[in-house]
């Protein structure tokens, strides 16, 4: 194949070659010159002519591509997009909370009786918009209502109080670690996975941190912090106080809260 093969051209290109080239020729270029001037084979331009001349300009305009018919109708793409959207996916009978291709693919065979491969699954998603995302989790006990009206009543009643005592405000809260939880990426030559050594031994540890409004953030260096679901309460009231400042801290949240 030469280097100025018109295949390697895409439809528009030669679109607006065809239509140059007729234009020439009409102006009284020879056919040859202009396959000269485009690099093109002779009987490609005259081939590009004949055309012009049996139906005109519309003659040489790209035609679209024929591909393989989508095997969901609009309606059922749109369905689809609600039912992804709009729900979970336990709410039709998947165990898992996360949608997956295989999950999408389940679903539309099990919906619309048509059978697709993963990778069509991954290409109808984005065709509706969609993209793999890290959700954000929560509670689903969590009350709107309760959480805005801790939020509009009760904190600043509390709020109010700790400014007369001069008291500073912090939340506490535990947090669990785990010594064979590993998080992050790292860059590595393509196709090839990296291997990270660590210990096979599992360790845990629970500890205890506190945090202003303004983003103070406290916790004792003491084994304090690896003590039991519950005593966070002692634990944040033996930590020693600013300045000569008491510290309220709070390990009541608003009512199965959302992350703030």
């Amino acid at each position: 194949m030469r280097e100025n093969d018109g295949r390697r051209l895409d439809h528009h290109t030669l679109e607006q070659m065809r239509l140059r080239a007729v234009d020439a020729i009409e102006s009284g270029v020879h056919p040859e010159d202009v396959a000269a001037s485009l690099g093109m084979a002779r009987g490609t331009v005259y081939g590009w002519l004949a055309r012009y001349r049996e139906g005109g300009k519309d003659a040489l305009r790209a035609r679209p591509v024929p591909g393989r018919p989508p095997k969901l109708t609009g309606p059922q793409m749109r369905t689809l997009y609600t039912m992804i959207v709009g729900a979970d996916p336990r709410q039709y009978a998947f165990e898992f909370a996360l949608w997956t291709r295989d999950t999408v693919r389940t679903l539309i065979r099990r919906e619309f009786n048509v059978a697709l491969s993963a990778v069509s699954v991954g290409r109808l998603l984005r065709t509706l918009g969609l993209s793999p995302q890290r959700p954000l989790w929560r509670a689903w006990q969590a009350d709107p209502e309760a959480v805005q009206r801790w939020r509009d009543e009760d904190f600043p009643a509390i709020r109010k109080q700790a400014k007369a005592e001069g008291a500073t405000i912090y939340f506490a809260d535990e947090a669990g670690i785990r010594s064979d939880y590993h998080a992050g990426t790292t860059w590595a030559p393509v196709g090839q996975t990296p291997v990270v050594k660590a210990t096979g031994a599992r360790h845990s540890l629970n500890m205890i941190s506190a945090v202003t409004a303004q983003g103070l953030l406290r916790f004792p260096p003491t084994p304090a912090a690896s003590q039991a679901p519950g005593s966070s309460s002692s634990a944040t009231n033996s930590w020693p106080t600013p300045r000569g400042r008491s510290i309220w801290s709070s390990t009541a949240t608003p009512p199965t809260a959302p992350s703030w």
